[in-house]
């Protein structure tokens, strides 16, 4: 994985109170943060929570209502050549003309954007085993992401835009996919922003964290960071939430026991003094669903209120 420059003075991406109103509802709201060049960036959340909102503004695609967001220091507003040639995007449908054939889209490619890199395309697409001369819609569902995600980086944009571009994929395509999204990333040092519900399948391959929910950003940071910072802990259900060493993210009881996400750096030493309590780290997807399971919690800036119990099953056994 390419290491992302945290130190960097301009980020890939930052948006500051960033927002898009459709009619009376509000898509996205107060939308703060950054995304360092060179990170692997998560954007994760529930259908309706603003994912696509925010990368179409990232991309251009639409208008804030409120708010600014630039990409390496140039506003995405601009729609100048410089703004436009900085990201490339790859949406959830793949959208690609069904009667061309590949080269046809690789030479479409080509006429629309100024640095492209036809030796790139047409080397990624014969590795791939893709005919070039085989229509768009004779194409698997794996072919024609991988053909979208070969437009997009024989562009030659810092920032890669990926809309989720799991979704259609079976097990193996995500697999190879994600892979020519890693070497790429380590090739070329881009950054890429990948939104996803494969939430176990980013886990793996992703080194910043966005979460998403109800249109506000829930979490955001390094995802190392944001793992260190929270545990699982569990004591006897009993134990009232004002003994906790930490704020409580999110509870589920079951007959004795109780298991709770907390954002705490004192975590581990608290349990060394109470018998019955037992902390454990959080992986990625339990930290996500975690937040996701209660949306007015934010890890980003303030501490959130308190989580009020819900019963079922730990946070361990969630999966989706």
């Amino acid at each position: 994985m390419a290491e992302y420059d945290a130190a960097g003075s301009v980020p890939a991406l930052r948006t500051d109170r960033l927002g898009r109103r459709y009619g009376k509802i509000w898509g996205l709201r107060e939308c703060t943060l950054e995304v360092p060049a060179g990170a692997v960036a998560a954007l994760v959340g529930p259908n309706g929570a603003g994912k696509t909102t925010l990368l179409e503004m990232v991309i251009g695609l639409l208008e804030p209502t409120e708010g600014r967001v630039s990409v390496f220091g140039e506003s995405s507003r601009a729609n100048t050549a410089g703004s436009l040639a900085r990201v490339g995007y790859v949406a959830q449908d793949h959208p690609l003309y069904r009667d061309f054939t590949v080269a046809d889209m690789l030479h479409l490619g080509r006429a629309m954007n100024p640095g492209w890199e036809q030796k790139l395309a047409a080397a990624r697409i014969d590795a791939l085993g893709i005919p070039a001369q085989r229509k768009v819609r004779h194409l698997s569902g794996g072919q024609r992401a991988q053909v979208s995600l070969t437009m997009a980086l024989a562009k030659r944009a810092p920032l890669l835009v990926l809309d989720e571009p799991l979704a259609s994929l079976d097990p193996v395509a995500r697999l190879e996919f994600m892979r020519d999204v890693m070497a790429a990333a380590a090739d070329a040092a881009l950054t890429f922003l990948i939104s996803s519900h494969v939430v176990s399948e980013l886990e793996r391959y992703c080194d910043w964290l966005i979460v998403l929910a109800d249109g506000h950003v829930q979490l955001a940071g390094p995802a190392d960071d944001l793992l260190g910072a929270h545990r699982l802990l569990t004591v006897p259900r009993a134990t009232p939430d004002a003994e906790l060493p930490g704020t409580v993210i999110d509870r589920a009881d079951s007959d004795r026991h109780s298991t709770v996400l907390l954002r705490a750096d004192a975590v581990q030493l608290a349990v060394q003094g109470h018998a019955g309590w037992q902390a454990d780290p959080v992986s990625f997807e339990q930290l996500v669903m975690g937040y996701l399971q209660r949306p007015s919690a934010a890890a980003t800036t303030g501490n959130p209120a308190p989580a009020a119990p819900r019963p079922g099953p730990s946070p361990k056994a969630v999966t989706r």
